[in-house]
């Protein structure tokens, strides 16, 4: 009986498992000066290890679409711990063996980044197959466990290296992995429900037809896109706008941040009954907007990192919001509208910091420009759930 299963252990598994990501996507640049000096990396190298973590994600979302289904959840969402966990390990093992350490950490990036692209795969399908209410404020409060995850990597690396020296960087890269270790075991013995039944899904073809899906994908590529850009820059720009150290910019720009983020996700779970999810993230899309060009408009520095930080209340439901709304309206999508809608996010995770980059290049190093141009992302989702709002009324 349904009511007999343990999901409770269902949903700590997930939530460990966006913790599991978030150490992924977030410990190793904090070793990058690290790399540098140990193994005579060069910086052009370094700059390539998002980049191999980000591609090698996205591809991980593209096939997952095809495959993910015809395995199964939990083969899947096993491997992607277990994946997550020899990743991890062999970050500190391999450049010590290889003749060529840059190589030894590239193959432990694509391995842990596999991981990391089947947990944003799979973990919100699994908890929408469950049998939960409010399943708008469930997405939401999943969501933010990535937050908190990553203010932890941020925080107890930062405490790691302050007591014991960054150069035992290895011992603390072994108990991170314990997470994704002890929660192999988790999503082996949880239920794990099919979000539907075989042979009730869309199918891809079909999927792709569907108007709605393509308004979806682009909610979620101005999603990642918003979330993305002030994750990745505003560390720097807290350095070069307030003339703080790393760690003080690190702790006031990423941290701050993604408490934001996480506190707004944490805040939809507890009221998303009460509130209409459109309309919420109408606002957010305009005070989002608002926020990158406080942060790039602002001549005082202080009120710059005002909108880095407060653009975390903003960007805080965009994401696990978009997966709702998908969810309700396409109800039969199945798990590889999940996948798409990964890789949407994804997609504007990787193309919004990277042309914030270029941009501010061209501006001779001014990331304020960069800014203020990543503007676009989200007001292109307000345009969208502006379309979504008039469609909703003619259905009416």
């Amino acid at each position: 009986m349904t009511e007999q299963k343990n999901y409770k252990k269902t949903l700590t598994a997930c939530y460990l498992g966006f913790v599991t990501q978030a150490i992924s996507a977030n410990f190793s640049p904090l070793l990058f000066l690290t790399f540098m000096s140990t193994y005579g990396i060069t910086l052009e190298n370094i700059a390539m290890i998002p980049m191999v973590f980000y591609f090698t994600q996205l591809l991980t979302d593209l096939v997952a679409t095809k495959y993910a289904d015809k395995l199964g959840y939990r083969i899947c969402v096993v491997a992607s711990q277990v994946l997550s966990f020899v990743g991890l390990i062999l970050l500190a093992i391999l450049p010590e063996v290889f003749p060529t350490p840059f190589l030894g950490i590239l193959i432990a990036v694509v391995l842990y980044a596999v991981g990391s692209g089947l947990i944003e795969v799979l973990v919100s399908p699994i908890v929408e197959a469950c049998p939960f209410e409010n399943k708008n404020g469930m997405m939401s409060l999943l969501h933010s466990f990535y937050c908190w995850g990553a203010m932890g990597v941020v925080l107890g690396s930062t405490i790691f290296f302050a007591v014991f020296g960054v150069d035992n960087w290895k011992i603390l890269t072994f108990i991170w992995a314990l997470v994704p270790l002890y929660n192999t075991f988790n999503f082996i013995s949880c239920p794990i429900e099919r979000l539907i039944e075989d042979g009730a899904s869309m199918g891809i073809g079909k999927l792709l037809k569907t108007p709605i899906f393509w308004l979806m994908i682009l909610l979620m590529v101005c999603s990642g896109g918003s979330e993305a850009t002030m994750t990745q820059w505003t560390s720097a720009f807290t350095e070069s706008a307030i003339g703080v150290s790393k760690t003080v910019g690190d702790l006031a720009g990423p941290c701050l941040f993604a408490m934001f983020m996480g506190v707004a996700r944490v805040l939809h779970g507890m009221f998303s009954e009460k509130l209409d999810l459109t309309k919420v993230m109408l606002v957010c899309g305009i005070v989002c907007a608002g926020c990158y060009l406080l942060a790039s408009l602002s001549a005082i520095a202080i009120l710059g990192l005002a909108g880095c930080a407060l653009c975390g209340l903003a960007v805080g439901i965009m994401w696990p919001g978009s997966i709702s709304i998908s969810a309700q309206k396409c109800p039969r999508g199945g798990t590889a509208m999940f996948a798409f809608l990964a890789l949407a996010g994804d997609l504007g995770a990787t193309v919004s910091p990277t042309m914030v980059g270029s941009i501010s290049d061209l501006a001779g190093g001014n990331l304020k420009t960069g800014l203020l141009v990543a503007t676009v992302f989200p007001i292109l989702l307000v345009v969208g759930l502006l379309i979504l709002n008039r469609a909703n009324r003619k259905t009416l």
